[in-house]
């Protein structure tokens, strides 16, 4: 196909609640990304807690962000992906500037009457609630409001959108953190959040459902739920992919402590951490043409497998430039799986159930920051505290995810050729 049709295609192929969604997306994970590259950095040196604290602290904050997103996008789908969007760009904003004022004095009497950790815990879980219905809703309507010969690039595009405000995140933070005082990147990204509720209310519109069914009730929503934990090969093949975040989230949950400790205490973490974004900007689209042809489950296994291989760079040359060289692999095997990732998730679901299933998309996501975070913290406390061998915990790590990728190639192997002849069709596992 000639570029100026493929080209006529993209610009006819998505309606607008596509992009408004995608752009509203940036800013969502501007302020995310913002929030988590400094996270660690402002626990562990403003607030005191152990390395062992910060990790599963930063661990709860990516954690419950992406679990919530099940239950987030079975509410999507009954509240509609409108209201929805609007109500969780508000509860955002809230959670954001309180992360930025635990330290206020307004809020010492409370901070005082409870432990610190689980005080902390309860406002890290706050934006969540809010991330959690943002998801399902972005990816939804692209599953939604894009046409079935242009999806493919839909997914690719937002993707590109979610890294954009990925790399701007670090970006700003870097900025507040350095004029404005590490409190204040929290509070920039309420205000970033603040202003999609607003770009929401004015711009977008629901995006059609098929046929233009009407909203499923409150039954339908709780059986499709149910029908998705009661497809055994599916939740089995999410809990196996966990081992790939668990690996990717040590860039925010371990990376920033192991700089500061042995590699230098004023390399500026939250630029540093801008590469993954950087990477998966620029090379996304091109990469994802050139391995198009590639099945979309085998691009998973590959990305699972180079992403894994990246922290070796760090591990064998700790320093500021080995670290940014193992992120941009790290990058360059997730932009190989997500988009993919997405693609086949979206395939397995019924149109009805396009949120549902894209909220259980994200459940590896969660349990890789839960565990990932608690994981990065116990292995730098041990090799890097206790032994004085920190580039050890980066084995271990590795040591996860190719064992991630021979699972994800036994599942493909034994699980999925069964599932081919079931009459259901090739997408389904």
């Amino acid at each position: 196909m000639a570029l100026p049709q493929r080209l006529q295609e993209i610009r006819d192929g998505f309606e607008r609640p596509f992009w408004v969604a995608n752009i509203s997306e940036i800013f969502e994970r501007l302020s995310y990304y913002g929030a988590f590259s400094s996270l660690a950095i402002y626990l562990q040196e403003k607030l005191s807690f152990s390395t062992e604290q910060t990790g599963t602290l930063t661990g709860i904050f990516g954690g419950m962000v992406w679990f919530l997103a099940i239950f987030g996008g079975a509410l999507a789908d009954k509240l509609g992906f409108r209201r929805a969007l609007s109500l969780a760009y508000m509860i955002l904003a809230a959670a954001y500037f309180l992360i930025g004022s635990i330290g206020a004095s307004w809020l010492a009497p409370l901070r005082n009457a409870v432990p610190l950790g689980l005080f902390v815990a309860c406002i890290l879980i706050l934006p969540a609630l809010g991330i959690s219905l943002v998801k399902p809703c972005v990816v939804g309507t692209t599953a939604r409001a894009s046409k079935e010969n242009v999806r493919s690039i839909g997914y690719s595009i937002y993707y590109t959108m979610v890294n954009i405000g990925g790399a701007a995140g670090p970006f700003v933070a870097d900025w507040a953190h350095a004029r404005l005082g590490l409190e204040n990147v929290f509070r920039i990204a309420a205000l970033s959040v603040f202003l999609m509720f607003f770009l929401v209310l004015l711009f977008f519109r629901e995006p059609k459902r098929v046929d233009d069914a009407p909203p499923p009730s409150l039954t339908s929503t709780a059986r499709n739920f149910l029908v998705v934990l009661s497809n055994p090969k599916f939740i089995l093949f999410l809990l196996i992919f966990t081992g790939y975040w668990i690996v990717f989230w040590q860039q925010y949950t371990s990376l920033p402590g192991y700089i500061h400790s042995y590699i230098d205490p004023k390399a500026p973490v939250e630029r540093i951490l801008i590469t993954d974004g950087a990477v998966v900007i620029c090379f996304t689209l091109a990469w994802n043409y050139v391995i198009r042809k590639i099945p979309p489950f085998h691009a998973v296994i590959l990305g699972t497998l180079i992403s894994s291989l990246s922290w070796l760079i760090v591990a064998f040359w700790p320093t500021v430039w080995g670290a940014v060289l193992s992120i941009v692999l790290l990058a360059l095997g997730e932009i190989t799986q997500a988009p993919r990732y997405y693609e086949y998730i979206s395939k397995l679901a019924p149109p009805e159930q396009q949120g549902t299933y894209m909220g259980f998309a994200f459940l590896p996501i969660g349990i890789g920051s839960l565990i990932g975070g608690w994981f990065g913290g116990k292995l730098m406390h041990h090799f890097g505290e206790l032994h004085h061998h920190p580039e050890r915990a980066w084995y271990a790590i590795t040591a996860v995810g190719v064992l991630t990728a021979i699972l994800l190639w036994i599942y493909d192997q034994v699980i999925r050729p069964e599932a081919r002849s079931t009459g259901a069709g090739k997408t389904q596992t």
